[in-house]
Protein backbone atom coordinates (compact mmCIF):
# COMPACT_ATOMS: atom_id res chain seq x y z
CA UNK A 1 0.00 0.00 0.00
CA UNK A 2 1.29 3.39 -1.02
CA UNK A 3 1.60 6.35 1.46
CA UNK A 4 -0.54 8.10 -0.50
CA UNK A 5 -3.45 5.52 0.02
CA UNK A 6 -2.17 5.34 4.00
CA UNK A 7 -0.35 3.31 6.60
CA UNK A 8 2.32 0.67 5.56
CA UNK A 9 3.69 -1.18 8.06
CA UNK A 10 3.14 -1.46 11.57
CA UNK A 11 1.11 -1.01 13.52
CA UNK A 12 -2.30 -3.50 13.21
CA UNK A 13 -4.70 -0.86 14.03
CA UNK A 14 -4.33 3.17 12.88
CA UNK A 15 -7.12 5.46 13.21
CA UNK A 16 -6.96 8.61 10.78
CA UNK A 17 -8.52 12.08 11.10
CA UNK A 18 -12.22 10.26 12.43
CA UNK A 19 -14.47 12.23 13.02
CA UNK A 20 -18.05 11.15 14.03
CA UNK A 21 -20.87 12.38 15.81
CA UNK A 22 -24.86 12.14 16.58
CA UNK A 23 -28.21 14.31 15.85
CA UNK A 24 -27.40 16.74 19.02
CA UNK A 25 -24.01 17.42 17.71
CA UNK A 26 -20.73 16.42 16.60
CA UNK A 27 -18.55 14.23 19.39
CA UNK A 28 -15.54 13.90 17.67
CA UNK A 29 -12.87 16.17 15.84
CA UNK A 30 -10.58 14.67 13.84
CA UNK A 31 -9.17 11.46 15.84
CA UNK A 32 -5.69 9.92 14.94
CA UNK A 33 -3.77 7.66 16.68
CA UNK A 34 -2.26 4.11 16.42
CA UNK A 35 -2.59 0.73 18.35
CA UNK A 36 1.20 -1.57 18.41
CA UNK A 37 0.56 -5.13 17.30
CA UNK A 38 1.39 -6.07 21.09
CA UNK A 39 1.03 -4.71 24.30
CA UNK A 40 -1.89 -2.70 25.93
CA UNK A 41 -2.95 1.05 24.48
CA UNK A 42 -5.50 2.78 27.29
CA UNK A 43 -7.86 5.36 25.87
CA UNK A 44 -8.71 7.44 29.31
CA UNK A 45 -10.61 10.60 29.84
CA UNK A 46 -13.22 12.25 31.71
CA UNK A 47 -16.80 10.94 31.36
CA UNK A 48 -18.79 12.63 28.34
CA UNK A 49 -14.90 12.63 26.26
CA UNK A 50 -16.32 10.44 23.60
CA UNK A 51 -14.62 7.56 24.55
CA UNK A 52 -17.44 4.82 24.25
CA UNK A 53 -18.09 6.49 20.62
CA UNK A 54 -14.50 6.29 19.17
CA UNK A 55 -14.57 2.49 20.28
CA UNK A 56 -18.31 2.50 18.53
CA UNK A 57 -16.87 4.03 15.39
CA UNK A 58 -13.91 1.72 15.44
CA UNK A 59 -16.13 -1.41 15.29
CA UNK A 60 -18.84 -0.18 12.83
CA UNK A 61 -21.57 0.16 15.09
CA UNK A 62 -21.06 4.13 14.94
CA UNK A 63 -21.19 5.82 11.37
CA UNK A 64 -18.62 8.35 10.80
CA UNK A 65 -17.97 11.84 9.32
CA UNK A 66 -14.94 11.77 8.13
CA UNK A 67 -11.76 10.23 8.52
CA UNK A 68 -10.64 5.94 8.33
CA UNK A 69 -10.07 3.53 10.39
CA UNK A 70 -7.18 0.67 8.87
CA UNK A 71 -6.83 -2.59 9.92
CA UNK A 72 -3.61 -4.89 8.91
CA UNK A 73 -3.02 -2.51 6.50
CA UNK A 74 -6.65 -2.35 5.32
CA UNK A 75 -9.36 0.06 5.21
CA UNK A 76 -11.86 -1.35 7.25
CA UNK A 77 -13.90 2.33 7.57
CA UNK A 78 -16.91 1.09 5.79
CA UNK A 79 -17.05 -3.14 7.41
CA UNK A 80 -19.40 -4.33 9.20
CA UNK A 81 -18.63 -5.36 13.36
CA UNK A 82 -19.12 -9.03 11.79
CA UNK A 83 -16.30 -8.37 9.24
CA UNK A 84 -13.81 -7.00 11.77
CA UNK A 85 -14.73 -9.58 14.32
CA UNK A 86 -13.94 -12.40 11.48
CA UNK A 87 -10.89 -10.03 10.85
CA UNK A 88 -9.32 -10.56 14.18
CA UNK A 89 -10.40 -7.80 16.54
CA UNK A 90 -12.83 -8.66 19.63
CA UNK A 91 -15.10 -6.37 21.31
CA UNK A 92 -16.13 -6.26 25.41
CA UNK A 93 -18.72 -3.21 25.15
CA UNK A 94 -19.69 -1.59 27.83
CA UNK A 95 -23.40 -2.00 28.10
CA UNK A 96 -24.42 -5.34 27.36
CA UNK A 97 -21.50 -7.30 27.05
CA UNK A 98 -23.27 -10.91 26.84
CA UNK A 99 -26.15 -12.26 25.01
CA UNK A 100 -28.65 -12.26 27.68
CA UNK A 101 -30.90 -14.82 26.27
CA UNK A 102 -28.30 -17.34 26.02
CA UNK A 103 -27.09 -19.23 29.21
CA UNK A 104 -22.74 -19.04 29.84
CA UNK A 105 -21.92 -22.08 28.21
CA UNK A 106 -23.45 -20.91 24.91
CA UNK A 107 -22.12 -17.31 25.30
CA UNK A 108 -18.64 -18.78 26.10
CA UNK A 109 -19.21 -20.91 22.94
CA UNK A 110 -19.64 -18.25 20.86
CA UNK A 111 -16.54 -16.74 21.21
CA UNK A 112 -15.62 -20.16 20.83
CA UNK A 113 -16.44 -20.24 17.41
CA UNK A 114 -14.56 -17.08 16.49
CA UNK A 115 -11.62 -18.37 17.36
CA UNK A 116 -8.85 -19.73 14.42
CA UNK A 117 -9.72 -23.83 14.24
CA UNK A 118 -6.29 -24.61 14.72
CA UNK A 119 -6.38 -23.11 18.22
CA UNK A 120 -9.69 -23.93 19.18
CA UNK A 121 -9.22 -25.81 22.90
CA UNK A 122 -12.89 -25.83 24.39
CA UNK A 123 -14.39 -23.00 26.91
CA UNK A 124 -11.86 -24.82 30.15
CA UNK A 125 -9.21 -21.59 29.30
CA UNK A 126 -12.83 -19.39 29.88
CA UNK A 127 -13.23 -21.15 33.33
CA UNK A 128 -9.71 -20.94 34.62
CA UNK A 129 -9.96 -17.34 34.02
CA UNK A 130 -12.98 -17.01 36.29
CA UNK A 131 -13.97 -20.34 37.82
CA UNK A 132 -17.13 -19.00 39.47
CA UNK A 133 -18.48 -19.54 35.76
CA UNK A 134 -18.04 -23.14 36.11
CA UNK A 135 -21.09 -22.84 38.31
CA UNK A 136 -23.28 -21.00 36.47
CA UNK A 137 -22.72 -22.52 33.12
CA UNK A 138 -26.95 -23.28 32.40
CA UNK A 139 -27.71 -19.93 33.60
CA UNK A 140 -28.67 -17.40 31.37
CA UNK A 141 -26.58 -14.45 31.16
CA UNK A 142 -29.17 -11.67 31.37
CA UNK A 143 -29.98 -12.94 35.05
CA UNK A 144 -26.65 -11.99 36.15
CA UNK A 145 -25.44 -9.59 38.14
CA UNK A 146 -23.53 -6.50 35.94
CA UNK A 147 -20.15 -7.92 36.73
CA UNK A 148 -20.62 -11.40 36.31
CA UNK A 149 -22.10 -10.60 32.88
CA UNK A 150 -18.98 -8.54 32.11
CA UNK A 151 -16.78 -11.54 33.30
CA UNK A 152 -18.78 -13.63 30.94
CA UNK A 153 -18.26 -10.66 28.10
CA UNK A 154 -14.22 -10.78 28.71
CA UNK A 155 -13.98 -14.27 28.81
CA UNK A 156 -16.07 -14.90 25.48
CA UNK A 157 -14.04 -12.34 24.41
CA UNK A 158 -10.67 -13.98 24.99
CA UNK A 159 -11.67 -17.48 23.77
CA UNK A 160 -11.80 -15.66 20.34
CA UNK A 161 -8.68 -15.14 20.66
CA UNK A 162 -8.62 -11.76 18.58
CA UNK A 163 -5.79 -10.05 17.48
CA UNK A 164 -6.76 -6.93 19.02
CA UNK A 165 -9.11 -7.33 21.91
CA UNK A 166 -11.13 -3.87 22.18
CA UNK A 167 -12.30 -3.47 26.10
CA UNK A 168 -14.72 -0.66 27.07
CA UNK A 169 -15.21 -0.37 31.38
CA UNK A 170 -13.70 -4.07 31.72
CA UNK A 171 -13.61 -3.68 35.68
CA UNK A 172 -17.04 -1.64 35.89
CA UNK A 173 -18.91 -3.03 38.47
CA UNK A 174 -16.88 -6.05 39.46
CA UNK A 175 -15.56 -6.67 42.96
CA UNK A 176 -11.51 -6.19 43.44
CA UNK A 177 -10.23 -9.72 43.98
CA UNK A 178 -12.01 -10.22 40.01
CA UNK A 179 -10.56 -6.50 38.80
CA UNK A 180 -7.18 -8.05 40.29
CA UNK A 181 -7.46 -11.45 37.81
CA UNK A 182 -8.52 -9.45 34.76
CA UNK A 183 -5.52 -7.80 35.13
CA UNK A 184 -3.24 -10.76 35.50
CA UNK A 185 -5.08 -11.73 32.66
CA UNK A 186 -4.98 -9.22 30.50
CA UNK A 187 -1.56 -8.83 30.84
CA UNK A 188 -0.89 -11.89 29.60
CA UNK A 189 -2.84 -12.08 26.99
CA UNK A 190 -1.01 -8.72 25.78
CA UNK A 191 2.33 -10.16 26.00
CA UNK A 192 1.39 -11.47 22.16
CA UNK A 193 -1.81 -9.60 20.97
CA UNK A 194 -3.01 -6.02 20.90
CA UNK A 195 -5.53 -4.69 23.66
CA UNK A 196 -7.35 -1.30 23.26
CA UNK A 197 -8.43 -0.58 26.56
CA UNK A 198 -10.83 2.04 28.20
CA UNK A 199 -11.21 2.14 31.83
CA UNK A 200 -11.92 5.08 34.46
CA UNK A 201 -9.66 3.37 36.75
CA UNK A 202 -6.79 4.88 36.27
CA UNK A 203 -4.36 3.14 38.44
CA UNK A 204 -5.71 -0.09 36.40
CA UNK A 205 -5.44 1.00 32.89
CA UNK A 206 -1.60 2.99 33.95
CA UNK A 207 0.00 -0.68 35.35
CA UNK A 208 -1.51 -2.44 32.30
CA UNK A 209 -0.46 0.16 29.70
CA UNK A 210 2.45 0.84 27.39
CA UNK A 211 0.60 3.43 25.55
CA UNK A 212 -2.07 6.28 26.70
CA UNK A 213 -3.77 8.42 24.94
CA UNK A 214 -5.73 11.09 26.62
CA UNK A 215 -8.85 12.21 25.13
CA UNK A 216 -10.98 15.47 25.77
CA UNK A 217 -14.11 16.63 24.20
CA UNK A 218 -13.46 14.62 21.53
CA UNK A 219 -9.93 15.11 20.69
CA UNK A 220 -6.65 13.66 21.64
CA UNK A 221 -4.60 16.28 23.71
CA UNK A 222 -2.16 13.41 25.50
CA UNK A 223 -0.15 10.71 24.31
CA UNK A 224 2.86 8.97 24.90
CA UNK A 225 4.04 6.33 27.56
CA UNK A 226 3.00 5.78 31.53
CA UNK A 227 6.15 6.71 32.14
CA UNK A 228 6.10 9.98 30.53
CA UNK A 229 2.36 10.94 31.66
CA UNK A 230 2.49 9.97 35.02
CA UNK A 231 3.73 13.22 36.54
CA UNK A 232 2.70 15.67 34.06
CA UNK A 233 0.17 18.51 35.82
CA UNK A 234 -1.82 18.34 32.39
CA UNK A 235 -2.80 14.79 32.40
CA UNK A 236 -4.17 15.12 36.41
CA UNK A 237 -6.25 17.96 34.95
CA UNK A 238 -7.86 16.73 31.77
CA UNK A 239 -8.70 13.24 34.09
CA UNK A 240 -10.26 15.38 36.88
CA UNK A 241 -14.29 14.91 36.88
Amino acid sequence: MSNSDGPSVEPNLVVSDLTAGYAAGPVLFEVSFSVPAIGTTALVGRNGAGKTTLLRCIMGYQSITAGNVWWNEKNVTKSSPSQKVKSGIGYVPQETPVFPELTVRENLLMGLGAAPKKSRAGIDMALDIFPKLADRLTQKAGTMSGGERKMVGIARAILGQPSLLIMDEPTEGVWIGVVDEIQVRLREYAREHAILLVEQNLEFALDLASKVLVLERGEIVLQGTPEELADQEALKRFLTI
